[in-house]
């Protein structure tokens, strides 16, 4: 009788034991095994090809998460400066030294044309960078703040609270001289009207209820 009460009371745990491994097991990182970089986009004998910002290695694209890279580089206005690109994805590189790499894309963050964008001092502090126009807007936001320029302003540096809303969505706001400010971002493949760029967020930039849209991307400091 021992015996069975002891099997019963085992059995009767399994279920128990089950549900501490579910809540002790770590939530599984989309990005493992992920590089992301930035770099320039050219296009020889019909095929994109990346070369990093630092690094002589080159990587042909291979867009096997059928993001719109490809037509988007394609409809890319002709301006001056180069095509930039950020992008996320695992790269291979080539086994013998002058051949060309591979990158399977998985994400794009940024595509503009830009001979600069390689050589900016802010893109590793910030988290979030989103602008618009009509009047010309601009949110950098990172650890220590947000820095707010407005066409025909002052430019504003403030601290702030994030808000994650769901569905990858947040928020960012403050409140500085009787001015409620906010930032809304949400996942979605959005184009500047004015230059022509490429950006994974869209934006709305709120204050005092007044609302002007635009676009935006993660920076460097930021891993998503």
């Amino acid at each position: 009788m021992m015996r069975a009460a002891r099997s019963l009371v085992l059995v009767a745990l399994l279920p128990v034991f089950a549900g501490c491994q579910l809540l002790n097991s770590k939530p599984v990182d989309s990005n493992a095994g992920l590089t992301r970089l930035q770099g320039e986009l050219v296009s020889e004998n019909g095929q994109l090809v990346f070369q990093p910002c630092v690094g002589q290695q080159r990587y042909m694209v291979s867009d096997g998460a059928s993001t719109t890279l490809v037509q988007d580089a394609t409809d890319m206005p002709v301006k001056p400066g180069k095509l930039f690109a950020d992008i996320r994805g695992s790269f291979v590189s080539a086994k013998t030294a002058g051949e060309q790499g591979e990158v399977k894309l998985q994400q794009v963050y940024r595509l503009e044309r830009s001979s600069a964008a390689c050589q900016d001092p802010n893109f590793k502090q910030q988290t979030v960078h989103a602008n618009g126009n009509g009047p010309a807007w601009e949110v950098q936001a990172g650890g220590k703040g947000l820095i707010l320029k407005r066409e025909g302003q002052q430019d504003l540096a403030l601290p702030y609270v994030e808000e994650q809303i769901g569905d990858s969505r947040f928020s960012l706001s403050t409140e500085a001289n009787n001015q409620r400010i906010e930032l809304w971002v949400a996942p979605q493949r959005c184009t500047d009207s004015v230059n022509g760029s490429v950006q994974h967020l869209a934006a709305e930039l709120r204050v005092n209820g007044q609302v002007q849209r635009g676009c935006g991307y993660f920076g460097g400091a930021r891993n998503d």
